[in-house]
Formats: structure tokens, C-alpha cells, sequence
């Protein structure tokens, strides 16, 4: 049987090379070709014979669905797969009247993005015609752990963990290489966003948006906010490094706009990131509300001697031991049975 002629057009390297490893998986004879712009496709195209185009939505200099009627002049049946990491309807829309064959979200599923490639081949034999493209759907609906575990794939990083202001870890896929490591890091990790969201405040920022990038060490880390209650460390090697560190803020930029839709829907099986409600400890509740006084007016300095009847008087609010078989001090004194004061 003759080989079919896959093109894939990604300015992305890492996802292009994601990409053609999932379909070197399939059992069939394949010619795939990867190639980073619109133009250099085109070209290719004109000379060359094009069974299925896998294309970026968001080329360099034209989109997909540009390239997509371009390459359809001299091949008219080629399939055509198009993805992207934007999340817009009118997108969706877009790529539904134009024709594409399908279309996927980034991070791409790949279980379903190969059965899409046999099923447009003809690789596999099906009674069940494609699933044409919903224009009314944005996205197919993935929990924010599926999400983390595609971003990991996508900048093939060693782990990607979610993090809430606390520094509590909510979600990860994949473990930091040095295991013990892993609570100072995120206590440091935790001081730098603490410092970053007032550094936001100051400046007025709606949407806090820093970034911190470490690099050159035993591996690499990129940590950046989600909202004003998470975080998102990514730990590879390498994905700092100067040649790599443009793609990699993009492809997380992408990611972080799905994993934050993720976290403030709570109705899309996310129960792996739901934290447990907090109970206050006894009695908490209620002495942080008699010291209010204290603090009610911040710029007066308190006086020692206010400070110490504030104590005193909580002091004798609390009641004396219920256990009628238990003494209090005084009342032992009194029997005398407390040891004597030497004269």
C-alpha cells in the first residue's frame, strides 16, 4: 500500500514534534513532513502531494484556514485538521463554514486526534460518518488535571503543578526530580507571589500578570499567577533556555486561559482541585472578635496597662473546672495542702 503524505504546518516546535511522534504510533505507512510557516507550506504544496493537512489556526503572516484554501487548489481532496490554542467562539465558527475536516483545542487530545487522522485516511474501516465541527461549542470540556497533563506534554516539561495562594499543591502532573526539595521551593515560590500581587496593587493592575524565570540550573522553572488565588509552576529542562523560552511562555499563556476557566467553573468534574472547606479552630471565632478593640483604632499606640486589662479581663471571663472532684489553687491553699512559702 502506498504511503499517505501528512503536512504539518506549526510555528511551534515542540507541538510539531508532539504531533508527528503520536502519529508514528500508527500502524501505517506514513510520509510526514513538518514546517514551521504558511509560505514555506504553500510551496511545498505545489510540488508535492498533500493527503492531510494538520495546521496551526494562527500561522505567521495568514491563518490556517487561509492556508487550508490554498493548499486545496492543487490538492482539492486533501483532509484537513486544523488547531489552535484560542478559546473564541467566533474562531470555532470560522473554521466550521470554512470547511476543515476537524478541528481540535490545544493541548490536543490525542486519542482522539489520532482517530480523527485514520478515519479522514481511511486507515480504519468505520460505518460511522465524522463528527462535523459544532460551531456552538467552544471547547470540549476537560478537567483542569487533564489540562495540566497536556501542558506537561506540550512543553515536554518534567512536572506542571497548580498551587493555591497558600501554597497548598492542589493539582500536578508528573514529580520534581528531588522529591525533598519540593516544600522549600514552593515556600519560596510562595514569598515571590505574595511580592508580586502587592507590586500589582500598587500599580493598579486588574489582572496580575509577572512572570518568574529560572534558568541554568538543574533544571528550569517558569512560575506565573492565575488570578489572585493560584499559581502555575512548570519544571523542565531546558524550557527557559534562551531558544526556548518564547515558545514556552506562549504555549503556557495559551494553557493558562483554559486552566483558569477551569478553576472558576466548578460544575466541569474538577474535584480533583476542590479544596476542603476550612473549620475555624474553637473559640478563635470569638477572641479574635473581643480583641477587635485592640485594633480598632491603628493609629493610636496602645499603652502597656490597657494591653494588660484587656488580658486580665478576658482572664476572668473564663469559668472555673466543671470536675467537682478538681481543685483550684486557691481552694487548695486555703485547706493547705500547697507547699509552704519559706520565711
Amino acid at each position: 500500500m502506498s504511503s499517505h503524505s501528512i503536512l504539518i504546518v506549526e510555528d511551534q516546535r515542540e507541538v510539531s514534534r508532539l504531533l508527528r511522534s503520536a502519529l508514528e504510533t500508527l500502524e501505517a505507512e506514513l510520509d510526514v513532513i513538518e514546517i514551521p510557516s504558511g509560505e514555506e507550506a504553500i510551496l511545498h504544496s505545489t510540488n508535492n502531494r498533500v493527503d492531510l493537512l494538520i495546521s496551526d489556526y494562527r500561522l505567521p503572516g495568514m491563518t490556517g484556514i487561509e492556508l487550508m484554501r490554498k493548499v486545496h487548489v492543487n490538492h482539492p481532496h486533501a483532509k484537513i485538521i486544523l488547531v489552535t490554542g484560542q478559546t473564541d467562539p467566533r474562531i470555532r465558527k470560522e473554521v466550521a463554514e470554512a470547511g476543515a475536516d476537524a478541528f481540535f483545542i490545544k493541548p490536543v487530545p490525542m486519542a482522539d486526534f489520532l482517530d480523527s487522522v485514520e478515519r479522514h485516511l481511511g486507515l480504519v474501516e468505520t460505518l460511522m460518518p465524522p463528527e462535523p465541527i459544532n460551531a456552538d461549542n467552544t471547547e470540549t470540556r476537560r478537567s483542569v488535571p487533564d489540562l495540566l497533563a497536556g501542558l506537561r506534554q506540550d512543553l515536554s516539561a518534567i512536572a506542571v503543578l497548580l498551587l493555591n495562594n497558600s501554597g497548598r499543591i492542589l493539582a500536578r502532573a508528573g514529580d520534581l526530580p528531588d522529591k525533598e526539595n519540593e516544600i522549600p521551593l514552593v515556600s519560596s515560590l510562595l514569598s515571590i507571589y505574595s511580592a508580586s500581587q502587592k507590586v500589582s496593587q500598587l500599580l493598579g493592575q486588574k489582572n496580575v500578570s509577572n512572570w518568574s524565570i529560572f534558568n541554568d540550573g538543574k533544571y528550569d522553572l517558569l512560575f506565573a499567577p492565575l488570578g489572585l488565588t493560584h499559581a502555575m509552576l512548570v519544571i523542565g529542562e531546558g524550557i527557559a533556555g534562551m531558544d526556548r523560552v518564547l515558545n514556552s511562555i506562549d504555549i503556557l499563556s495559551e494553557a493558562r486561559i483554559n486552566i483558569e476557566r477551569g478553576l472558576l467553573e466548578p460544575n466541569r468534574g474538577n474535584s480533583a482541585v476542590e479544596e476542603p472547606p476550612t473549620t475555624p479552630l474553637p473559640g478563635v471565632e470569638q477572641t479574635m472578635k473581643e480583641m477587635e478593640p485592640l485594633f480598632a483604632d491603628e493609629q493610636r499606640k496602645l499603652k502597656p496597662s490597657e494591653v494588660n486589662d484587656y488580658w486580665d479581663e478576658a482572664a476572668d471571663k473564663q469559668k472555673a473546672p466543671s470536675n467537682p472532684d478538681m481543685l483550684s489553687y486557691e481552694q487548695a491553699k486555703q485547706l493547705g495542702l500547697t507547699p509552704q512559702d519559706e520565711s
